[in-house]
């Protein structure tokens, strides 16, 4: 009765998704100034090594043993899953160097849309056209936000968007292989295997690191393992339709951080786009919620 109770108790959830997104924020801001002064590799494996002794830790605990966590019908799909989040996670780490946290969050914003698009031709889902009219429009915001033709695009800018698509990518094949495994199954693969793919990388191009960066590293790996159990809390008070929306307030956060702590820019065009990918993102949320209330 009170594990129930507690499912529905979305106030928490929403609050418990609100600090998902400010330590996530945080992990960005961490994640930049590290890349800035060492090999993205090496800082995304440090990070995965840590993620994935608590994967392992969260698998003996849920499941019992590493092996019935990792027990699945289909291993190359979640193989090829964990493969694309740690792309993803080296891709967007690398645009926080280049562009910052401010124009690669606007940018990044838009996965939702490309889920919304891409569910369609990979899940078979059926995409409405007014969804269809909300992708169109959440793509002129970012249009809005890159600039293209003009003087100040730069084609670093595409950075976060091929890191939207992988991450859109991921979420797709997530909800495939949840069809016939566990999240607890789903999140062992993209811990051990992302750790497996990221480390002959970082090992290649390791490099010494102070004793400082060495806390700022700690801090790193403390706030992804924080922060994904805070979403697992999460998802286990409130239904996903009830806090999702609330993931978008990573936007502010990691820009609030990119403003303050690294000085940089908030150009008006950034704030129109980003704003109207937002809304666009909302709007398709809303409309699968409607879709699936009717089913």
């Amino acid at each position: 009765m009170e594990q129930v109770m507690a499912k529905n108790d979305t106030r928490l959830g929403i609050l418990l998704m609100i600090g998902a997104t400010i330590v996530f924020a945080l992990q960005d801001g961490i994640s930049r100034h590290l890349a800035s002064e060492y090999n993205v590799f090496m800082v995304i494996t440090i990070r995965y090594w840590f993620f994935a002794a608590f994967v392992i830790t969260l698998a003996l605990k849920q499941s019992g043993s590493v092996r019935a966590a990792a027990q699945t019908s289909q291993p190359w799909v979640q193989i090829f899953r964990a493969f694309v989040l740690v792309a993803e996670i080296c891709v967007m780490v690398m645009a926080f160097t280049v562009l910052g946290l401010v124009e690669s969050h606007a940018v990044f914003v838009c996965y939702p849309l490309l889920i919304a698009a891409l569910s369609g031709p990979i899940l078979g889902e059926q995409v409405g056209w007014r969804r269809w009219a909300a992708i169109g429009v959440g793509f002129i915001g970012v249009l809005i936000i890159l600039q293209p033709g003009s003087g100040v695009f730069q084609v670093a800018a595409l950075i976060p968007l091929l890191a939207a698509l992988m991450f859109a990518l991921y979420g797709l094949l997530t909800r495939y292989v949840a069809r016939r495994d566990t999240t607890a199954t789903s999140f062992f693969y993209t811990g051990v295997y992302g750790m497996i793919f990221v480390t002959p990388l970082g090992l290649w191009w390791w490099e010494p690191m102070t004793a400082s960066d060495w806390g700022w590293m700690a801090t790193l790996c403390v706030t992804g393992a924080l922060g994904h159990w805070l979403l697992i809390k999460c998802y286990e008070m409130a239904e996903a339709s009830a806090v999702q929306p609330f993931a978008y307030m990573q936007l502010p956060w990691a820009a609030m951080i990119g403003l303050l702590v690294f000085g940089e820019d908030m150009r008006t065009n950034v704030i129109i786009g980003a704003a109207i990918v937002v809304a666009a993102g909302l709007f398709t949320f809303w409309r699968e919620n409607l879709k699936r209330a009717a089913r």
